[in-house]
């Protein structure tokens, strides 16, 4: 008993010491099943169908459709890039339907 109990707490060591950097549940790449944004590497949940199974999706970049960022944690449209930001129609409808989609645009370059 004590020598499987060694070999136990080996195996388990060893398993511990050599994690896999790509994740089972976090961390996921693009095109992995995702349940919600904040498993994927890229923080975005995408999905295309009410129905439709949900995977890990780029971000938006500059003059792409985007969603503004929502609490559902999964998405028909990507949000923008970091330092863009997502000019769409922020009503309480489409923020409930999550159907208020827009363009990411570069706020630096808007501002000149």
């Amino acid at each position: 008993m004590e020598k499987i109990l060694i070999l136990l707490l080996v195996a388990l060591s060893v398993a511990y010491a050599a994690p896999d950097p790509r994740g089972i549940i976090i961390n996921l790449e693009e095109g992995e099943l995702c349940l919600n944004s904040a498993q994927c590497k890229s923080k975005c949940c995408h999905h295309s169908s009410l129905l439709g199974l949900a995977r890990c999706a780029p971000l938006a970049s500059e003059n792409s459709e985007c969603s503004p960022k929502t609490l559902y944690g999964v998405y028909y449209k990507c949000p923008c890039e970091r330092g863009l930001t997502c000019e769409a129609d922020k009503t309480i409808t489409g923020t409930i339907t999550n159907t208020n989609f827009g363009i990411c645009h570069d706020i630096g370059r808007s501002k000149q």
